[in-house]
């Protein structure tokens, strides 16, 4: 049975969370604004210590509410961080019911979306009277910068083994069931100082050799699943000194993570053959953000989400992201999940906007999705 969405009660719950600031690592006000939500909506819920650890001045939100179909909890969760600039946001509805920003910072729907579609799904299915699910609520912080928040969270205390993040941009229907691995890497090549001048063949030209590495890479789309990146390079101290130090790093993408791993190595060598031609030194340094996964459309947590999409008349579509999210900690914690569409359009921009009719529909899919008995 599909319930009613109170529309003027999402939009309200929209706009106050997307007014004011939440940035990464400063989610207080958002979080105690949930806090009370959840408690009005009876889930027993607890703050964890993650701003502590990550200096925050926020943790992450777990809750839990009993439902009345057997069966293990669902997972339901969306981030309370957003990008930058989100200091001072104060979100416009207009009359056609799309809801920017002011234009002078991002409007926030990256992932207040998410938020106010699980509040509002699950509080119309409990108003009516409907029988659902136990479930369970993560609203993490610091995602935006490498889901920092989530990596820090306690699993142990997670039962479900199912999980719907709601986090992707586009039209609501759709739903991410394969993200790539993300390795950042940071290489120093070290050479030797000298007066540029006067004896510039006594020094090692730092920038140099890092520049015939790059060089021979490729960079870009390495092939369907995989891209190479150097994003940023430093070095030297002066325009008449040969540089003794450059600095380069970047990021390898792929839904392969064997593929990300065999392009580290190919920076690695292409580095090391640079310096050793060179007679300079090099470092490297790599870490693992993300690890790829891939979900089959023969799994549960698919199959139901597909089931309430055509119950609902959306898509139900099925395809690939290329970038990170929570549901990454999810999958290594053991948690089959997914990343379903909110609505959000434009993300990380100054023009990121939604419409209430997107809001309300994701309210009415996580509706159905906590209502599912399979």
């Amino acid at each position: 049975m599909l319930p009613t969405i109170d529309k003027e009660r999402l939009i309200a719950d929209f706009l106050s969370l997307t007014t004011g600031s939440a940035e990464s690592l400063d989610e207080r006000r958002v979080a105690d604004l949930l806090t009370e939500k959840l408690k009005m909506i009876g889930f027993s819920e607890s703050e964890d210590d993650a701003g502590q650890k990550l200096g925050g001045n926020a943790g992450n939100l777990y809750g839990f509410l009993k439902g009345t179909i057997p069966g293990l909890p669902l997972l339901l969760s969306a981030h309370m961080d957003t990008v930058k600039p989100g200091e001072n946001k104060h979100p416009v509805l207009h009359a056609d019911g799309t809801i920017t920003s002011d234009g002078t910072t991002v409007l926030g729907a990256d992932d207040a979306a998410g938020i106010v579609e699980i509040l509002e799904g699950i509080r119309s299915v409990r108003e009516a009277g409907l029988p659902h699910r136990d479930i369970e609520i993560l609203f993490p912080v610091a995602e935006e910068i490498y889901i920092q928040g989530s990596g820090v969270f306690d699993f142990s205390r997670i039962h479900a083994k199912e999980a719907y993040v709601l986090d992707m941009s586009e039209e609501v229907g759709s739903a991410a069931v394969r993200a790539p691995s993300l390795i950042s890497f940071q290489v120093t090549v070290k050479g030797k100082a000298s007066h540029a001048g006067f004896a510039p063949e006594n020094g090692i030209h730092s920038i140099a050799a890092a520049a015939q590495a790059i060089a021979r890479l490729q960079q870009g789309r390495i092939d369907d699943e995989t891209t190479c990146n150097i994003g940023t390079i430093t070095g030297g101290t002066a325009k008449n000194i040969v540089p003794e130090q450059c600095v380069c790093t970047g990021e390898i993408r792929s839904f392969s993570h064997e593929q990300a791993l065999r392009q580290i190595e190919n920076i690695r060598k292409s580095f090391s053959d640079a310096a050793g031609a060179f007679g300079a030194a090099f470092e490297m340094e790599t870490k693992e953000i993300l690890r790829a996964y891939s979900l089959s459309e023969n799994e549960a947590v698919v199959k139901r989400f597909q089931r309430a999409c055509k119950e609902l008349g959306f898509a139900g579509d099925l395809r690939s992201t290329f970038g990170g999210s929570d549901d990454h900690n999810f999958l290594k914690a053991g948690i089959r999940g997914i990343v379903l569409s909110c609505g959000m359009q434009r993300v990380h921009s100054t023009e990121e906007c939604i419409s209430v009719g997107e809001l309300m529909k994701g309210a009415a899919l996580v509706a159905a999705l906590i209502q599912d008995r399979m």
